[in-house]
């Protein structure tokens, strides 16, 4: 929302967006169940938009991760790297980090997780 640290849905809201950047919230565990059509919904608008470097993503409605959660993670990360796409993390919840900050993949991300919406962009 301009003049604020706020982010709401650019379908509901006058927003500003950030040219280059992508920014997702998942409002759900990420779960085997779902772990496919979050990577398969983040890929389309990727790919739907050349211009997007930079994906985050906010975790702040995300309780639990699972390994097919996590391994879809890791797995997004390399793909979206490819195309030369940066991403981000922000707003993990303590037992999700966690669960995230015991594997390798968590120690590769630590560097691109955030507290914040805010700080992610900020972070460019």
């Amino acid at each position: 929302m301009p003049g604020t640290e706020h982010f709401r849905n650019v379908e509901r809201h006058a927003v500003e967006t950030i040219p280059g950047s992508l920014v997702l919230r998942i409002d759900e565990s990420l779960l085997f169940a779902n772990a496919m059509h979050v990577r398969e919904r983040i890929e389309t608008l990727v790919a739907a938009d050349a211009s997007i470097r930079r994906v985050v993503i906010s975790f702040a409605g995300v309780n639990q991760i699972d390994t097919t959660g996590l391994e879809m993670l890791i797995a997004l990360d390399v793909d979206l790297q490819r195309r030369g796409v940066d991403l981000a993390l922000a707003e993990i919840k303590g037992p999700v980090m966690d669960r995230l900050i015991g594997t390798s993949f968590g120690q590769t991300m630590r560097e691109r997780v955030y507290l914040s919406l805010h700080e992610a962009l900020g972070a460019r």
